[in-house]
């Protein structure tokens, strides 16, 4: 059964029965996914950031060859998301924790991607160590339109001191000829606690949604992706409180947002990375209601998924079954990341030449 599905899933087309009138029809599939890389830094100290506390820079011998080994283990993972579905790598994904454009330029010309033909968007952020965001995109399948960076503004509750970190990326662009918007987040860690931080996340969460507002402000039926790193679960405070995400998509209102991640997490323990003994589920991409709707003479939401297949688990030892992470005690583990990327299917239906003759 699971040999006769796959043959189902050719190229960039899906077939899927209705099973009220067990009418089958033709869809074309993108994947539009994120992925936290996991400190990928390249081996040249920067004067003007703390690069040299990255786990590359730690490491005392070889450098260049877990350098190389790092961006070949990435691009081994963005090659496979949402192939098994669409045939292809992720039409737009998201990637945070890298250093710089350089990376980038690494990462998309390993010889995995080099024939997608990536496209980055890029801006240097104001984050201490220089961890930044960015999006990856196929020339072919997405013209970006227009690209901006939204700072976040955060202070130290005791110094007042501003607190640098990862700006907010917004990118707006044509998929396949249809117009959509992609934020790209990495908020503020749970450093000193998850109480204490809090609220560096309540304020990432209100930025995000002051950009969604304003996208929304001038198309009510703007297509809306916000993804990332939140560094909070689906059900805490800036996810459920401010940006008002609901996990039922028939409880969405119009101008509302639906995480599809919720419903795996609280239903069915499910975790995009682990810590101290606990699951969690940081790593999401959130939608704004027109992508949930029925019609799909555009494109719609399909489903949400969690990338972790066997070879990107650690096996043994205490953390088995966790993601299998790059670094550990000052050397490379050839691992990939301590973060399971997430991905959505975007689906639209595809009319035999016939009806369009007729039409």
């Amino acid at each position: 059964m699971k040999t006769l599905k796959s043959l189902l899933f050719l190229l960039a087309f899906i077939t899927i029965s209705n099973i009220w009138s067990q009418e089958e029809k033709r869809f074309k599939i993108h994947t539009v996914a994120f992925y936290n890389l996991e400190n990928l830094f390249d081996t040249i100290n920067d004067p003007l950031k703390l690069d040299e506390r990255s786990p590359i820079m730690e490491m005392k011998t070889n450098r260049g060859e877990a350098y190389k080994m790092k961006v070949k283990n990435m691009a081994r993972v963005i090659a496979d998301i949402g192939k098994d579905k669409s045939g292809n790598s992720p039409a737009v994904i998201g990637v945070c924790e890298i250093e710089n454009r350089e990376v980038l330029v690494d990462l998309v010309n390993d010889s995995l991607l080099l024939a997608k033909d990536y496209g980055i968007i890029h801006y240097d952020s104001p984050d201490a160590r220089g961890i930044d965001v960015a999006l990856l995109y196929q020339k072919t399948l997405f013209q970006p339109i227009e690209s901006s960076s939204h700072e976040l503004l955060i202070y130290d509750d005791a110094s007042r001191k501003r607190i640098h970190t990862r700006d907010q990326l917004l990118v707006s662009g044509k998929l396949d000829g249809e117009l959509i918007h992609v934020i790209v987040n990495h908020w503020p860690s749970r450093r000193g606690g998850e109480a204490r931080s809090r609220p560096k996340r309540v304020a990432a969460a209100k930025l995000n949604k002051r950009i969604i507002d304003s996208l929304q402000s001038i198309d009510p039926y703007a297509k809306i992706f916000t993804m990332g790193d939140l560094n909070d679960d689906p059900t805490n405070e800036s996810v459920k409180k401010v940006l008002k995400a609901k996990k039922n998509r028939k409880k969405v209102p119009f101008k509302g947002i639906y995480n599809p991640y919720e419903k795996m997490f609280t239903d069915k323990g499910f975790g995009t990375t682990a810590y101290r003994d606990a699951l969690s589920l940081f790593d999401q991409i959130l939608m704004t209601q027109p992508l949930i709707e029925k019609d799909f003479s555009s494109f719609r939401f399909w489903k949400a998924g969690i990338y972790n297949p066997t070879y990107m688990f650690n096996k043994r030892g205490r953390y088995k079954g966790y993601p299998l992470r790059s670094f550990s005690n000052g050397s490379f583990t050839d691992g990939f990341s301590d973060h399971f990327p997430v991905y959505v299917y975007l689906i639209k239906e595809v009319q035999d030449e016939k009806e369009k003759k007729e039409e």
